[in-house]
């Protein structure tokens, strides 16, 4: 069990600017002090300065939890209001271009090239470290493979891998890659798995759920469609993490283990390891989005912590 005590040598805060925010999953992670699952994930010694999206709702949603530091808007009418330097920069920039579930855009979608506006804050804010996430598919493709080689940003050495959620704590079995770079060092060595013989269940995450009734304070609330079996729903196992919680469901939701509804908006969010007391705005649709898009904090959270030992110890 995790205690309220961490021991570092710092002097100040380490200052973050992130990127393609959304509600600030990753954001949370690299923040720490918060509590998941009766574990107390603590303090990490960072700030957040700066942190952009171009949704509004998940800007609501980032400001009322994680900090009004938030600037809501297009990326490239927002870049000039950056700080002029950082620590960190976050981003885990649009993959719907690339994601085996988007529309395979590639080089000819408008979202996934944002990655460039990314390397240009690396270039200008010359960061200590760059952590950017996406989804597995771009190892899969010769444009994934140009956006990796883009991001080998010359001083810094870059490292990559697939994370699978559910080795963290994260009661998902949600795959991610993450690249991280560190200015004139060694590559980062990325945390080995934390709990490969006991993985967190969805029963585990979300069984003290099954008997609350619909509450709107809490986002106990579910999608009344009725199962669309070529869409393929999915049902949920007790004894087992949930599959990927996504952004866009059409029609594609998952199901309760045992009750014939649908997950509720605070059981996605759990099985997405965010605390109970981070509350989602917008409504059920826009919330299911901002939940499926972002980063697990816990699993966000072990990355920070590896990087806050063994780059700024």
């Amino acid at each position: 069990m995790f205690t309220k005590t961490i021991h570092y040598e710092v002097t100040k805060k380490r200052e973050i600017v992130s990127m393609f925010s959304g509600c600030g999953g990753l954001d949370l992670g690299f923040l720490g002090d918060f509590t998941y699952l009766g574990r107390y994930y603590p303090r990490l010694h960072n700030r957040i300065t700066w942190a952009n999206d171009n949704n509004r709702a998940a800007c609501d949603t980032y400001r009322n939890n994680i900090g009004q530091h938030v600037v809501c808007g297009d990326l490239d009418e927002c870049f000039h209001s950056m700080p002029d330097s950082a620590d960190i920069v976050l981003g885990g920039f649009p993959c719907q271009d690339v994601s085996i579930n988007g529309k395979q855009q590639r080089e000819r979608g408008t979202r996934t090239i944002l990655y460039k506006s990314m390397i240009e804050a690396i270039e200008v804010l010359k960061p200590t470290v760059f952590v950017a996430e996406n989804v597995k598919g771009l190892l899969s493709s010769e444009f994934g493979k140009q956006i990796l080689s883009d991001f080998r940003i010359r001083g810094y050495s870059v490292s990559y891998r697939l994370y699978l959620a559910s080795d963290y704590g994260v009661p998902q079995r949600r795959t991610r890659l993450i690249i991280v770079g560190v200015r004139g060092g060694m590559p980062f060595l990325h945390p080995p798995p934390q709990n490969l013989m006991n993985e967190t269940t969805c029963e585990e995450a979300i069984g003290d759920l099954a008997d609350m009734k619909w509450c709107d304070e809490r986002a106990h609330i579910w999608s009344q469609a009725k199962r669309s079996p070529e869409q393929g729903n999915r049902i949920l196992k007790a004894n087992a993490p949930s599959t990927t919680i996504r952004a866009e469901h059409h029609g594609n939701v998952q199901w309760h283990y045992e009750l014939p509804r649908r997950i509720s908006l605070r059981e996605q969010a759990r099985l997405q390891s965010f605390p109970d007391e981070f509350r989602f705005s917008g409504g059920m649709r826009e919330t299911e989005r901002q939940i499926g898009n972002a980063v697990p904090p816990v699993m966000a959270w072990y990355i920070a912590r590896e990087i806050e030992k063994q780059v700024f110890a």
